[in-house]
């Protein structure tokens, strides 16, 4: 028993680490954005598709919907981004446009 918990709490230390040490990489988050989402989103938004994030009926208003939100995109365009490639738009798009408390 002691072993599963001391295995559990390292694994659950691991991941938050990883998590708070990885969200960092703004720069990829913005640039895999560039690559693979304004395209869509300018012409949802008519030639400027960072509008879809600053508009007055925007649907995200928090950061657990704006991550469904990416993983929604990603798995509608086919983009084979892991879980870290997720973590980086979503930081990119919160630091960049939604502000929310992580």
């Amino acid at each position: 028993m002691k072993t599963f918990i001391a295995t559990a709490m390292s694994l659950g230390l691991s991941l938050c680490l990883f998590n708070t040490a990885h969200a960092a990489d703004l720069k990829r988050g913005k640039q895999l954005l560039e690559e693979n989402c304004i395209k869509c989103h300018a012409d949802m938004m008519g030639g400027d598709g960072s509008k879809i994030y600053t508009r007055e009926d925007r649907r995200i208003d928090s950061l657990e919907a704006l991550n469904k939100q990416v993983h929604r995109c990603k798995t509608s365009l086919g983009v084979p981004w892991p879980e870290d490639q997720i973590a980086d738009v979503v930081a990119y798009l919160n630091k960049t446009y939604y502000k929310f408390k992580e």
